[in-house]
């Protein structure tokens, strides 16, 4: 399997709940897909004015393709993170996400075709990036990275990205 055939795959699962956004651009450089998500629940009585609290929880994610990772690519997808995502997508240049912001989720989805050498499954396992909004009452915003290989139909996560390994791994099967 190629990485546009399993991106493929990957965007019809997320189509379902996501906005995807194909191709899409960050600071001249195009990356093949970027996917949108949002969850709004509030509590209120009888009417919508009295309202007793709100919460908004975002996911971001941007899929980026390969032939090898290597230590420039993990620099570029932790670059995007902390210059790109979190004050632009996250807060919107703002200094502070707006009210009612519980969290927000960066995932970087790397599909390269060459396996992860030690190095570099170290760094998908090591990398982290974690930022607090007023003492988390605005929130916090997490980084997850994923990284599937091709050739070995593998998947890497960082410890926070663990929870969607299985999705991807069963991305191989189908």
């Amino acid at each position: 399997m190629t990485t546009a055939d399993y991106l493929e795959r990957l965007l019809d699962k997320y189509r379902g709940t996501f906005d995807i956004y194909q191709p899409y651009m960050i600071d001249g450089r195009e990356y093949p897909a970027y996917g949108y998500f949002c969850s709004h629940t509030e509590k209120y009585v009888l009417v919508r004015e009295v309202n007793m609290w709100r919460s908004d929880s975002y996911e971001h994610i941007l899929f980026l393709e390969t032939q090898k990772v290597d230590a420039a690519l993990i620099n570029e997808a932790y670059r995007i993170v902390r210059d790109y995502m979190e004050p632009k997508l996250v807060r919107k240049g703002e200094v502070v996400p707006e009210a009612g912001h519980m969290y927000s989720y960066m995932t970087i989805c790397i599909l390269s075709e060459e396996p992860l050498d030690s190095a570099m499954t170290r760094a998908v396992k090591h990398f982290k990036y974690e930022k607090g909004y007023r003492m988390n009452m605005r929130g916090f915003a997490q980084a997850h990275i994923v990284c599937a290989t091709m050739r070995d139909e593998k998947i890497y996560t960082n410890y926070v990205g663990r929870g969607i390994a299985k999705m991807y791994r069963g991305l191989f099967k189908q």
